[in-house]
């Protein structure tokens, strides 16, 4: 999962935990804001009537009574005035059950103790608790709906300040990490942000790919370098041994050990040619711009192989479509792969077996050839290594160099081409050649 998504994921979860604790919790809020705000109301009342007493004294409210009782036409508040007697409790607020003209209600009451001309008197003031929370609901939905419009307001802000935040990064990951090739040509300009982390991450990849591309580059020179000079002491030892073998008086002895001697030279020359073509492979020498009909490729590798198919009593079958065309492609290169592919196919095959060429394809999928051989297969131990370079292996009692499907895997990587075996000892090899869709028409 990108960051950007998680981050998103996060702010959007958050923002949503926090409307559900606050909705789960509203009730209460409200409920308790209410009751305060009502006692905070019975307090101020309990001013207006003590006020009222030093300014006309208590005979304002009883005139003449004992007692007084006062309640707005619905019972909603009421004020009672009687002498306290032995009361002697402290200004107290409880919610209680008092009968008014036979209704019993239930209110939020306010008692207070007090003295006038050596009297003492109890003030209450009520206000019944459906009055009370008759606006906790309006209260609640007004507060949900706030809430709801900052918290969007917040998500959008923080998902836009968010990848605002991340562009750089996200510019870092496309230019620096995805879909590059190797070796780096272009030199990638800095990504522009201001911030510390951001940049110092864009300085040492690019400090990085730098390092690595010097050090690519000057293994390929060395390779370059070391494949020019060796071939010229080859060809000298190799025309020198020549001029040897021609003279009559060497003994068949020595003829012999200079005989084995040509080959090893031959082949520290196939090597060297080998590292040579590759080098060149990887320097991007090799243009692609041509077109090659795939059947008629693979039929002009089997007529210069055929001699030794016919060695091996092989038979070979070829189903390709005559219109299947590669394209954007390398010919020479095409020409070496298939060509080592063949070879091999014959080299570790059965006397007497079969190579079969063929394709798989169909709408909507990626044209695939097969090489298949009845050979001698590969065992599992060298299947994650057969295309490393110099990962000699001796099969039948046949050595090979270490180069050839080494060179097969470098072409395919240069034209994009993905290559698979699947093989088990004894059974026979098949390699499956995966072309991307534009390489393939017809």
């Amino acid at each position: 999962m990108k960051l950007l998504t998680k981050l998103t994921l996060f702010i959007t979860l958050s923002k949503v935990a926090i409307v559900v604790l606050f909705v789960l919790l509203l009730p209460a809020l409200v409920d308790k804001i209410a009751y305060q705000y009502n006692d905070y109301y019975l307090k101020e009342q309990k001013k207006k009537v003590l006020q009222v007493i030093s300014k006309n004294g208590i005979g304002a409210y009883l005139q003449g009574e004992k007692n007084y009782g006062s309640y707005t036409m619905l019972k909603e508040e009421y004020i009672s005035l009687e002498p306290a007697g032995r009361f002697t409790l402290s200004d107290t607020i409880a919610t209680v059950r008092r009968v008014v003209e036979e209704d019993t209600l239930t209110y939020r009451v306010l008692s207070h103790v007090f003295t006038d001309n050596q009297q003492r008197y109890v003030l209450e003031v009520g206000k019944t608790t459906s009055t009370i929370s008759q606006y906790n609901r309006p209260l609640q939905r007004v507060a949900l709906f706030v809430l709801i419009t900052l918290i969007v307001i917040t998500i959008m802000t923080d998902l836009v300040f968010t990848r605002l935040l991340l562009r750089p990064l996200g510019l870092i990951i496309s230019t620096r990490l995805v879909n590059r090739k190797f070796p780096f040509r272009e030199q990638l300009p800095h990504i522009s942000t201001s911030t510390t982390d951001f940049k110092y991450l864009d300085d040492s990849l690019i400090e990085l790919m730098g390092k690595i591309k010097s050090a690519f580059e000057k293994e390929r020179e060395f390779t370059s370098n070391a494949s020019h000079e060796l071939m010229t002491p080859i060809s000298i030892l190799q025309n020198k041994m020549e001029n040897i073998m021609t003279d009559g008086e060497l003994d068949e002895e020595v003829q012999k050990q200079i005989m084995g001697m040509m080959k090893t030279l031959h082949r520290l020359k196939k090597i060297v040619h080998s590292l040579l073509f590759i080098s060149r492979i990887e320097n991007d020498q090799f243009p692609k711009t041509d077109q090659l009909p795939l059947r008629e490729l693979v039929t002009t590798i089997m007529d210069e192989l055929d001699e030794r198919l016919q060695e091996k009593r092989l038979s070979f079958s070829l189903q390709l479509p005559p219109e299947a065309t590669i394209r954007n492609a390398s010919h020479d290169l095409i020409f070496q792969l298939l060509y080592n592919l063949l070879n091999n196919a014959i080299r570790y095959n059965k006397p007497g077996g079969a190579i079969m060429v063929y394709d798989q394809h169909s709408p909507g999928t990626p044209f695939r050839l097969m090489i298949r051989d009845t050979g001698i297969g590969i065992p599992d131990s060298e299947m994650a290594t057969i295309f490393d370079r110099f990962k000699k292996v001796n099969r039948n009692g046949q050595e090979g160099y270490g180069l050839g499907l080494s060179i097969v895997n470098t072409i395919a990587q240069y034209h994009g081409i993905t290559i698979t075996v699947s093989a088990a000892p004894g059974e026979g090899t098949i390699f499956t050649i995966t072309f991307p869709d534009s390489m393939i028409s017809g």
